[in-house]
């Protein structure tokens, strides 16, 4: 299928051909009719797109700030690798469309195949042929109502949201400053609201389209037109609402709020326009400033907009689905009329140059639709799904020696996800390597699959897991998803003979740690290997050989400065994604049991208050004992790595893969590292291809994997109970 998409480095549009996305549960495929080109914030973006890196700074300082603190805690390197393969990736566009449901997921029971659907949201409502949508984000199109004016579904929402936050009453006055989209459809839902409504934009096309939807007065905000009108229409005392719609860098249209507003009047912020606020002018009125947050309540929440949970209507009355319906019967029912704001019908195909002519000011327009093809009945369908899919079954079972003989081709990979960590920290590893030939990438979104094609050379993008899974060239799997889905997806692939690679963590419990190992034990198949990268990192390897065999048991302390996670992180999904140690807890754990040289025996942990530092004592059957702090409340600034290990009068300290120094009967120090942090994931790779080239043995036995597994599941299960914990044959 064909998407548009923008590359943020470059600045390049393109109408690319990507997989056709896969229908999820809880979900459904719709194949696009319309979609509409937001001319607000599409172009903000397209032009941003296109500014030096010095521009983008300068308009993203959060992004900024973002890179100096992953600077302080991953290194120049490591930070530069993420930066870039964000930025040289392509992006999607796009977020309010209309169009037929294809296919229906499990648990939808709302809609059926052939229903007209309106859709939001700027990850599923896309400028592409077919886009999977999640039910909280579609509703059904009232009778009637043709798809075109439904395409205007979501932005009709963030107006009427921005409406809501103002709670205009019958007879009020209101001013709308900046009358493109949004300002248009803001002044027709406060006239049907029975509010008398002011406009102000220096476009007098504009101006004059607002008188014509209803507006009593619209003028330049310099003429004097619209002071006298607020005047008139208050008696002198100011408007009683004020809706921000305007965007660009000027500070005006905050300070001409101030001087039109009454006393304790509100000015609603829907755009993004410059928000300098004059204190004194605010002060005196007392204005209630508001922000209007897109398109509702249950914007930006995961467990609204992915996961399909509803807010009780009794207590939310008017979530982004419920907006959403209402903006559709308004437009139904003729109190809002969308028809006047369509300066531009394009075919779809034309969408590049749509967007140029936009962007370079040829196309003056308020809103611009793209137009799709409607489907051929002489054509095969540009979707289908295959009679029989390819599924690996659980009773397939694969023979053990297979896997230990020698490969007289290159590893032929097939992953799995394709995320920021993947794209930065391991695939640039195998994209040179001669002895791998990348030939299939699957992911959930169509647009990752189709820039881990591009930017690493896969010779097979998709949203299919179970091809790849099927796929008998595939020799070797990669499982780098989120956490939650680490365990299941590694069962299916062990089942499928595939040799796999999964990133930390295995599992997320007991019961799904016995999963995979049932899927061992099921088909002989053990060649297996998690993404434990630290013991692999090659200052720390020196340190180790420098520090030499031991006699008596160590004592092991070891810092993990992990700093506060952003708000809208997906580890803090814990309902989910587990907690956030059970995420990444794994490669401190078998960090220090690789440096002992066995593993643990016992888990004991205590935390602070809400657990956001956790304190852990391992114990290990030697004697050896490790205390692992594992705190949230540091300093950005302090290292995030510090390890000492101490035993036999010998004294290891390692900081944060950048410095080893060893104390005994002689001192040494290590150079520090000048490149920045290397953490072992080029050498743990070319250790698991050459046990998959090779047949030999993984790097890490299963045995050990599943006890770091249990162990670091242990510390939620000591936490809750306060006594340690066995592990394995301790027990």
């Amino acid at each position: 299928m064909k998407q548009v998409v923008q590359n943020y480095k470059s600045g390049e549009l393109a109408l690319l051909d990507v997989p056709a996305p896969a229908c999820k549960p809880g979900g459904v495929l719709v194949r696009t009719a319309y979609s509409l080109i937001s001319t607000g914030t599409e172009l903000m973006k397209v032009s941003e797109a296109s500014m030096s890196l010095l521009g983008k700074a300068r308009a993203r300082p959060d992004q900024v700030a973002k890179v100096m603190q992953s600077v302080a805690s991953n290194g120049v390197a490591a930070t530069y690798r993420k930066v870039t393969n964000r930025l040289d990736s392509y992006t999607p566009l796009g977020y309010s469309l209309c169009g037929v449901v294809e296919e229906v997921g499990a648990g939808v029971t709302d809609v059926s195949v052939g229903d007209l659907v309106a859709c939001a949201g700027n990850e599923h409502a896309l400028h592409a042929e077919l886009n999977w949508v999640p039910k909280n984000l579609y509703s059904p199109v009232p009778d009637g109502l043709a798809p075109g004016p439904a395409a205007f579904g979501t932005v009709g929402s963030i107006a009427l949201q921005g409406v809501r936050r103002g709670e205009p009453r019958l007879g009020d006055v209101a001013l709308v400053i900046g009358l493109g989209l949004i300002g248009q459809l803001v002044v027709q839902l406060l006239v049907a609201s029975g509010v008398r409504v002011v406009g102000v934009d220096p476009d007098t096309g504009r101006c004059e389209l607002a008188l014509r939807l209803g507006a009593l007065t619209c003028s330049d905000p310099g003429s004097g037109v619209v002071n006298a009108a607020v005047g008139e229409l208050t008696g002198g005392h100011g408007v009683d609402q004020v809706y921000l719609a305007a965007g660009g860098s000027t500070n005006e249209p905050v300070e001409l709020a101030a001087r039109l507003s009454r006393d304790r009047g509100t000015v609603v912020d829907i755009g993004k326009c410059r928000l300098d606020l004059p204190w004194n002018a605010y002060y005196e009125k007392e204005l209630d400033v508001r922000f209007s947050r897109s398109y509702g309540p249950g914007r930006y929440d995961p467990s609204y907009e992915l996961e399909g949970r509803d807010y009780p209507i009794g207590y939310v009355r008017w979530t982004e689905r419920r907006n959403l319906e209402c903006f559709l019967d308004l437009v139904a029912s003729g109190r809002v009329d969308v028809e006047p704001l369509i300066s531009h019908v394009a075919d779809f195909a034309t969408a590049v140059e749509t967007y140029r002519q936009l962007n370079e000011g040829y196309l003056n327009a308020v809103a611009v639709l793209f137009r799709y093809p409607g489907p051929d009945a002489d054509a095969e369908p540009a979707h289908q799904m295959p009679a029989a899919r390819p599924v690996v079954s659980g009773t397939r079972r694969s023979h053990p020696d297979r896997h230990s003989r020698p490969l007289r081709h290159p590893v032929r990979i097939g992953c799995i996800g394709a995320g920021n960590y993947a794209s930065s920290m391991l695939l640039p590893h195998l994209v040179d390597r001669e002895d791998v030939e990348l030939r299939r990438v699957v992911t959930t979104s169509a647009l990752s699959a189709a820039n881990a094609k591009r930017k690493f050379g896969f010779a097979e993008a998709s949203t299919d897991v179970d091809a790849l899974l099927a796929d008998r060239e595939v020799d070797a799997v990669f499982v780098v998803t989120r956490h939650s889905s680490h365990a299941e997806l590694t069962r299916r692939a062990l089942l499928a003979g595939k040799t796999v690679f999964v990133e930390k963590p295995l599992a997320l419990s007991e019961a799904e740690l016995d999963k995979v190992l049932a899927a061992v034990a099921e088909s002989g198949n053990d060649r297996l290997q998690v993404g434990f990268n630290r013991r692999f990192a090659p200052l720390l390897r020196q340190a180790k050989g420098r520090f030499g065999q031991r006699v008596g048991p160590a004592s092991v302390r070891y810092l993990i400065n992990a700093g506060r996670l952003d708000t809208s992180s997906w580890y803090r999904r814990a309902d989910t994604e587990g907690s956030r140690f059970s995420g990444e807890g794994g490669h401190f754990i078998d960090t220090v049991s690789w440096l002992l040289d066995c593993d643990p025996a016992s888990v004991y942990a205590v935390a602070t208050p809400g657990q956001d530092d956790l304190q852990i004592v391992l114990r290990y059957p030697d004697g050896s004992t490790a205390v692992m702090s594992y705190v949230t409340t540091g300093a950005t600034s302090f290292p995030k790595e510090s390890l000492d290990v101490i035993a036999d009068g010998k004294v290891l300290r390692f900081d944060d893969f950048q410095r080893a120094s060893f104390y005994g009967r002689e001192r040494s120090l290590s150079p520090r590292v000048p490149r920045g942090r290397d953490k072992g994931q080029a050498d743990e790779l070319g250790a698991f291809l050459d046990a998959v080239r090779s047949g030999g043995p993984m790097p890490v036995p299963l045995a050990s994997l599943v006890t770091t597994t249990l162990a670091t599941l242990a510390v939620q299960a000591s936490l809750a109970t306060g006594r340690p914990v066995l592990l394995g044959a301790a027990q």
